[in-house]
């Protein structure tokens, strides 16, 4: 994209990207560290709950002390967009409650967003996007989280002339890991609660990353952007490795395992007895692609690709992602470029919470990454259909009447505040026709 050389022209002339980031946490934190070898990209704001420790984060990550006394710290991320300070929000809270506020007040200010808050995204991204759409402004996905580097493959695989038949990620899964909590998470990641606690990591974050629900979170959020499908019954997560792809992620018609061309899913580094995956994935992204005629297969063959049997199916893969470290590149696109890396076309995915044990009328469910309930990955008309409660509203609410371990959780089935602004939303976005 040239970046780089826009970048310069940008910083001789003194006119920076402005950066307002809400949320100095990980993510926040590894975005923040390539911030002072970055020329022509300055953050004239950080807004977060505790302003003291953020400034300590930028000092943590080599920021020098001329660079943290030029930049203001807050509380207040509503100021902060109203400041006509930033050129564009990046929203790293984690929330999606909170997210979606931070998202339309940035449209409302004119101003880009990059959301890295994958969970405010899919419970109410394809509003968002169309208000952002409306308002002139960016609304992105954050580059160097898996779904906007999915995104990118699924993209130069169009540009190029490939049908998609699978696009996706990696991570480490088993069946059992659906049913983990906060106090067995660690145990599933060869820490003790101590040693975790003293790296500042997050038992509940953690945990969503183990039992389905970031990966339901995420596909659903590629599946948002791209048009591919979710599978009708939830993710598979079938094991494979790097010179697997083509051969498990083909239609189940060929011998894979996919319903259909055209889908997301995620690959698990783990066999189901827990022997580790060949050359595994566990930190990448990929896509199947399949040769639109023998020239092209045969160009597969002769340029070393990795196919199935039959010649046709091969896949190209990334086997990591930097995280913030990547952000850079969704903040110059949308600033320099009025681009997105990776945004929301339609409502294709949506993840609906889901029992990890019997609940009981009178249980207050506590969210994604908790003790009650894991996020299953839907096709949007069918969580539409079931009425099912998007994982991102199931935290503080109140069961109305017992829900059976594995079964989905229903809006008719908790006590919920129809007038808060996220229910609101949501139930706006209902009212659009979904896709798939």
């Amino acid at each position: 994209m040239f970046l780089y050389s826009d970048l310069l022209t940008r910083a001789s002339a003194g006119n920076p990207v402005r950066v307002g980031l809400i949320g100095a946490g990980k993510f926040g934190s590894m975005f923040l560290s390539q911030v002072p070898t970055t020329p022509g990209l300055t953050v004239s704001c950080i807004a977060d709950l505790d302003p003291a420790r953020a400034r300590k984060t930028c000092a943590e990550v080599g920021w020098p002390d001329t660079l943290i006394s030029a930049t203001d710290f807050t509380d207040d991320a509503m100021a902060m967009m109203q400041s006509g300070t930033v050129d564009v929000v990046v929203e790293a809270t984690g929330s999606p409650i909170a997210g979606i506020k931070h998202a339309r007040e940035s449209i409302a200010n004119g101003i880009h967003i990059v959301m890295v808050n994958v969970e405010a995204d899919v419970l109410a991204g394809p509003l968002l996007a169309r208000q952002a759409k409306q308002g002139g402004v960016v609304y992105s996905m954050a580059y160097g989280d898996q779904p906007a580097l999915t995104c990118e493959l699924v993209e130069w695989a169009r540009a190029t002339g490939f049908d998609v038949i699978a696009a996706g990620k990696g991570t480490k899964y088993l069946p059992a890991y659906h049913s983990s909590t906060p106090d067995s998470v660690w145990d599933h990641y060869g820490l003790t609660a101590d040693q975790a606690a003293a790296a500042g990591m997050n038992s509940q974050m953690f945990n969503s990353f183990l039992d389905g629900t970031k990966s339901a979170l995420e596909m659903a959020a590629i599946a948002n952007a791209t048009g591919l499908t979710p599978p009708s019954n939830g993710l598979l997560f079938p094991p494979a490795g790097m010179d697997d792809l083509a051969h498990v992620l083909r239609p189940q018609s060929e011998g894979g395992q996919l319903e259909a061309k055209g889908q997301v899913e995620v690959v698990s580094s783990l066999e189901r007895d827990g022997r580790p995956v060949f050359k595994d994935l566990r930190w990448g992204v990929y896509v199947v692609i399949e040769a639109p005629n023998d020239y092209a297969a045969a160009c597969f063959r002769q340029y070393g690709m990795n196919t199935d049997e039959s010649g046709r199916y091969s896949a190209m893969f990334k086997p990591f992602h930097l995280i913030g470290l990547e952000l850079n590149i969704s903040i110059l696109a949308a600033a320099l470029m009025n681009k997105a890396t990776g945004t929301t076309e339609a409502w294709q995915g949506d993840v609906v919470a889901t029992a990890k044990r019997d609940l009981k009328t009178g249980e207050v469910l506590d969210g994604e990454g908790g003790y009650t309930v894991w996020g299953k990955l839907y096709p949007a008309a069918k969580s539409l259909q079931i009425g099912g409660l998007p994982i991102g509203l199931a935290h503080n609410v109140t069961l109305k009447r017992d829900v059976a371990v594995n079964t989905a959780v229903r809006w008719d089935d908790v006590d919920i505040d129809e007038t808060l602004d996220a229910v609101v939303i949501r139930r706006e976005m209902e009212s659009m026709k979904p896709l798939g």
